[in-house]
């Protein structure tokens, strides 16, 4: 908001300029008085429409006052002195207009048309504004006087009711978002970072360099009239910053095209050595962005984080047969997909193979808080993540009975998105929680989220023979056949209430590269989410 700006007289020929000041006030006395210039005698009100020669004493009368600055006297020509006092200040404060001047051409009846010449003023910007507008005079019903018929479009066409001019910078620097290797980043090329690439501008245009364009703008509106926003004139046009992102454009194409193939999919892959988000996808093409905010049960891929609890309490070992019968009760009646079964299981074996009773028969040996414990200490879920892009950073609440039972294979309350499921999937590869970030936190001063501990080394050891043997020979063999090195996986099929199938979700990583998709409604995760997943970890 500007406020006292100098309003200098603009010079727009003799008969406006010899119009202000003194002259002004005298003519609108004569005009007022009927001519006369006399006050002792009241003349009689006039009626009917204002004739050619009062039209245009009038409208130059307006003009030079508000090219003065003389607000007042300007608003005391009109018909509704209040709104045009509101419009004029307004003009000079909120469009910073420090100077204006007018051309004032020949009345077609009551309507006067003029053209403008403003300079305004922002900071160090200044530019000249030119543009045509136009009055109408009409006849005071009380006072019989000549009068502007205020409206906020004599300001300015665009100036409908409701609306304000406003001049200053747009509401964030323009952006050149690049990847990891300097590539150009454009919504054009991948889709899915359109609901990506506006929120890195507002939060990293000028941090990254950028100068936001300054304009005046016509705001606001009418309930219902829409009210966006609408440029008049640019002052300067602005520099967009350069942004460096963590992102990697072969693995960002890989996982476009991977999502494409699935109804709904999202993806996320991570950098399991530092946490760097290094591609985003979604099928859907919203403003929602489903891979980093989604919030839905996790189902089996949950067991990564379930089995970490049980390892690191003594509770269960990869060789420790622990049976995997088809129903276990705790709270309620669990059972597995196909209702299968193996009397004969290792804890690892019940995990590459995704079975939930043997998980459950365990429920009554941990504390209702374990889970969310090791959830939260050791994977960094639920903790506050500053990733440079809103994100969901997953939920694990404490529960007891079969709302416990439920979470322990990702079911009940646990709330987790893609984003999440690859930072478990990369936690378990290198051992200890790095908060996945977009943008490297040096830019802006975020501090990363910290998890309290890093997975025991026995645990984590366990854990990746376990995900190996998924990967190799479990339920995620098929997905990541062909991709070797060192890789791990796990595989979820989520149910969800009101749904005929359960949501598909998959984790893996290979090397130093973790991923995670979910593909609603697409039924066993290795056949539906996990293509997805491989195909972003071979690009990797």
């Amino acid at each position: 908001m500007r406020t006292g700006a100098k309003i200098a007289i603009g010079v727009v020929g003799a008969a406006v300029v010899g119009a202000a000041g003194l002259g002004a006030y005298n003519l609108v006395d004569a005009v007022a008085d009927g001519g006369s210039g006399s006050r002792t005698q009241a003349a009689p009100v006039q009626t009917g429409p204002p004739s050619a020669g009062e039209t245009e004493k009038t409208a130059r009368a307006f003009l030079a006052a508000w090219a003065a600055g003389d607000t007042r006297k300007a608003a005391g020509l009109t018909d509704n002195a209040e709104a045009a006092t509101t419009a004029l200040t307004g003009y000079r404060e909120t469009a910073h207009v420090e100077k204006v001047a007018f051309k004032q051409g020949a009345a077609t009846g009551a309507k006067v048309p003029f053209s403008v010449t403003a300079e305004v003023v922002d900071g160090k910007q200044r530019s000249t504004w030119t543009y045509d507008s136009s009055l109408a005079v009409v006849r005071g019903q009380s006072s019989g006087r000549p009068l502007v018929d205020w409206q906020p479009t004599v300001v300015h066409p665009e100036l409908t009711e409701g609306r304000t001019l406003r001049t200053g910078a747009t509401q964030a620097a323009q952006i050149t978002a690049v990847d990891r290797d300097g590539n150009e980043l454009k919504a054009s090329d991948y889709p899915s970072l359109a609901s990506v690439l506006p929120e890195l501008r507002k939060r990293f245009g000028e941090k990254a360099g950028g100068e936001p364009a300054v304009e005046v703008r016509a705001e606001g509106g009418a309930p219902g009239s829409g009210g966006q926003a609408k440029t008049l004139h640019v002052l300067s046009q602005g520099k967009p910053g350069k942004l460096r992102t963590t992102l990697s454009a072969a693995v960002q194409r890989a996982a476009e095209a991977a999502v494409a193939q699935r109804d709904d999919a999202s993806v996320v892959a991570v950098k399991p050595s530092t946490g760097e988000i290094l591609a985003i996808a979604n099928a859907k093409k919203t403003e929602f962005n489903p891979a980093l905010s989604g919030q839905t049960a996790p189902g089996s891929t949950m067991k990564v984080v379930t089995a970490a609890m049980l390892l690191e309490q003594g509770k269960a070992s990869p060789g420790k047969p622990l049976p995997c019968p088809k129903n276990a009760t705790y709270g309620m009646t669990f059972h597995n997909v196909e209702q299968s079964e193996n009397p004969g299981a290792t804890f690892a074996q019940d995990f590459a193979a995704s079975c939930n009773t043997a998980f459950i028969q365990l429920a009554g040996q941990v504390s209702d808080d374990a889970l969310a414990a090791e959830a939260r200490d050791v994977f960094g879920l639920g903790l506050e993540w500053k990733a440079g892009i809103p994100t969901f950073d997953g939920r694990v609440p404490t529960d007891s009975g079969a709302g416990k039972a439920a979470a322990m294979i990702g079911q009940g309350r646990v709330q987790m998105s893609p984003l999440n499921m690859a930072s478990v999937a990369a936690t378990v590869r290198s051992g200890s929680f790095h908060q996945p970030y977009l943008v490297d936190p040096a830019l802006d001063g975020r501090q990363l989220a910290k998890a309290p501990r890093a997975l025991s080394p026995a645990a984590a050891r366990d854990l990746r023979s376990m995900m190996r043997l998924t990967a190799v020979s479990g339920t995620g063999a098929k997905a990541m056949a062909g991709l070797g090195g060192d890789v791990g996986a796990k595989t979820g099929s989520a149910e969800v209430d009101n749904q005929t199938k359960p949501n598909g979700w998959f984790t893996a990583y290979r090397g130093d590269v973790a991923a995670a998709a979910v593909v609603p409604q697409g039924g066993h995760g290795g056949d539906s989410a996990g293509p997805v997943v491989a195909a972003v970890l071979r690009a990797g």
